[in-house]
């Protein structure tokens, strides 16, 4: 396959492609044009590649629409999967709809910013004071049901599958479980019900590259939100390397565009040389 990155660390251990700044992408236009993949380009790239310059990415196109922020994933899991969404209000940030929301949702409740990542932009709302606070910040107001968990999952999809996941245990602060935030990473039973919702969604949405966050409150999953491009730290640990099994599902999405294309050898990852050219 012929790959071009835009991410020189995303694809550190990817076998031979070129690597180009995606500042610089301009320049390059006829080699993403020939390009069997382009892998992990900027948000900003999406319109240029995809309707100017016909490239086919990865992750895909509703990997980044979809998970730009987090409303726009909620009115989807809203839309696919309402039972399995913690009840949730989002409205603009006006004085009227911030007293209906407050009049509306259970304390506590959590709050968040839409655009955050990280486990950033996450209040736990136990008071007034809290909510007018978080008010403060924000131009979308996004309230949410604060679930009774000390815990929560995330599942790693590449391709149309899980591919492995792990838990994530609440910080000393009691909230917070991202690992950025001061969660810890434990390896452990998934439930097969978690991993069942999550792939029926990714394969409904076309998500092919994403981090899914899940709560299990007694045998029933909730899906929080996913991350198109989730942190790695310690992933590799417990899922092992994901290198190849991305590199497989894109030699069999390619035969699936083209099928009348003799099948290219396959490209090795483990065991051979990585090149990686450097586009000027």
């Amino acid at each position: 396959m012929k790959l071009i990155s835009f991410d020189a660390l995303r694809t550190l251990k990817f076998p031979s492609h070129t690597y180009i700044k995606p500042e610089l992408f301009f320049r390059h236009k006829e080699d993403i044009q020939s390009a069997d993949w382009v892998l992990f380009p900027d948000y900003w790239q999406l319109n240029p590649l995809v309707y100017g310059l016909k490239a086919r990415i990865f992750p895909s196109l509703p990997s980044y629409l979809i998970g730009h922020n987090k409303i726009e994933m909620t009115r989807v899991f809203e839309t696919l999967v309402p039972n399995h969404v913690p009840f949730t209000l989002i409205h603009g940030n006006t004085p009227d709809k911030a007293n209906d929301m407050w009049d509306a949702m259970p304390l506590p409740f959590v709050a968040k910013i839409p655009k955050a990542s990280m486990g950033e932009g996450v209040f736990l709302i136990e008071n007034r004071a809290d909510w007018n606070a978080y008010c403060k910040k924000t131009d979308v107001l996004y309230a949410q049901e604060y679930l009774p968990i000390d815990r929560d999952l995330r599942l790693v999809v590449i391709g149309d599958k899980v591919v492995g996941g792990y838990w994530r245990i609440q910080s000393d602060n009691g909230f917070h479980n991202n690992i950025a935030r001061g969660g810890t990473m434990m390896p452990g039973f998934i439930p097969p019900a978690a991993i069942a919702l999550v792939e029926s969604v990714a394969r409904t949405l076309g998500v092919d590259h994403a981090g899914f966050d899940v709560a299990m409150v007694g045998e029933h999953p909730y899906l929080f939100e996913f991350n198109r491009i989730f942190g790695t730290q310690g992933v590799e640990q417990l899922i092992g390397d994901l290198t190849p099994i991305i590199i497989s599902y894109l030699e069999r999405k390619l035969d699936e565009f083209d099928p009348t294309t003799p099948k290219r050898p396959k490209t090795g990852v483990n065991g051979k040389r990585v090149r990686i050219k450097r586009a000027a």
